[in-house]
């Protein structure tokens, strides 16, 4: 088929901490590269933006690596409660769900709510909705984050937990309060999508927001879309993907908005990443954390960022 815009993708499981040991960092390279694959391959036979946004979503959520969907933290009561959010830029549409709880998928509901008067729901509205589209009950919980909740409740809780995973320095590279996935799309059409999930921070109080489900983790206009990872209360407090979004749509390059943007948030001692694409194809990523777990597609090959350890604080091609 004649492509009218070459795709361009972007995905990412999370920002944190260095990701110590070959076996680990070959591990989450092939679970990202797979994906970009599998989502890369929906862009080109002309699915749209939103469409591959959230099948990758989709793949990040049941990877019981990330922290999302399957392998989410438990919260301070030993719950999961999930937020996950979707933005179409050329719809111009923010919808998603915040601390939902049993359902395998949270990106789904935000999908649905694309189409609904009410946009964004709350656990209880979340949970009810669910049961109206007969989404099927799901224990998300696995051994990992189970035994890292009663570890905590010991006063004994460590990130470095040897023999408890196959790879134990994941643990580190996304601890809870960093772990979230996205996805940020651009289709044949010429069109963004963003899309974020999350398991939260972990250990947090009852109730606490993440940004995921906000547009300071996750948005999108016909010009720019961006995808929020890190410490929710610092991407909140910066407005981060709405300021980057915001600027570019304003007439900035997005490699000059990613870097001013980031520079403020290195400024007031952030701790989180970002991807990012725009409208005309180009790729960015930054972060202010040691490490940002992330993979991209630009047309001709696959690539990642998880051996960028610099002091730059912006990435692109």
């Amino acid at each position: 088929m004649n492509l009218q815009v070459q795709p361009k993708l972007i995905i990412h499981g999370g920002a944190g901490s260095s990701l110590h040991g070959k076996g680990g960092l070959e591990a989450v390279r092939q679970a990202l590269s797979t994906i970009v694959e599998a989502v890369y391959s929906l862009l080109i036979s002309g699915a749209s933006a939103s469409e591959a946004v959230v099948h990758g979503c989709q793949l990040l959520e049941d990877n019981p690596r990330f922290n999302a969907g399957t392998g989410s933290v438990l919260q301070s009561d030993g719950q999961i409660r999930m937020s996950a959010s979707l933005m179409d830029g050329a719809s111009g549409r923010f919808s998603g769900v915040i601390n939902v709880s049993r359902v395998k998928n949270p990106i789904e509901l935000a999908q649905f709510l694309q189409n609904s008067p009410d946009r964004v729901l709350s656990d209880y509205g979340s949970g009810e909705l669910a049961r109206e589209l007969q989404v099927p009950s799901y224990n998300a919980l696995t051994d990992l984050r189970l035994h890292e909740w009663m570890q905590e409740r010991q006063d004994n809780f460590k990130s470095t937990m040897a023999g408890v995973v196959a790879e134990p320095e994941l643990v580190e590279a996304s601890n809870a309060g960093r772990g979230t996935i996205g996805v940020v799309a651009l289709d044949t059409y010429g069109n963004l999508a963003a899309g974020t999930s999350t398991g939260g921070k972990g250990f947090e109080r009852i109730g606490r927001v993440s940004d995921s489900a906000m547009p300071a983790g996750n948005y999108a206009t016909s010009k720019a879309g961006v995808s929020c990872t890190g410490i929710g209360e610092d991407i909140i407090d910066e407005c981060l993907a709405a300021k980057i979004v915001v600027r570019v749509t304003d007439g900035l390059a997005l490699k000059e908005a990613m870097q001013r943007s980031f520079v403020e948030a290195y400024e007031n001692k952030r701790d989180f990443g970002a991807i990012a694409l725009d409208a005309n194809g180009a790729i960015a990523w930054g972060k202010t954390s040691e490490i940002l777990l992330a993979a991209y597609h630009d047309g001709d090959k696959i690539g990642d960022t998880l051996e960028w350890t610099g002091s730059d604080l912006v990435g692109y091609c």
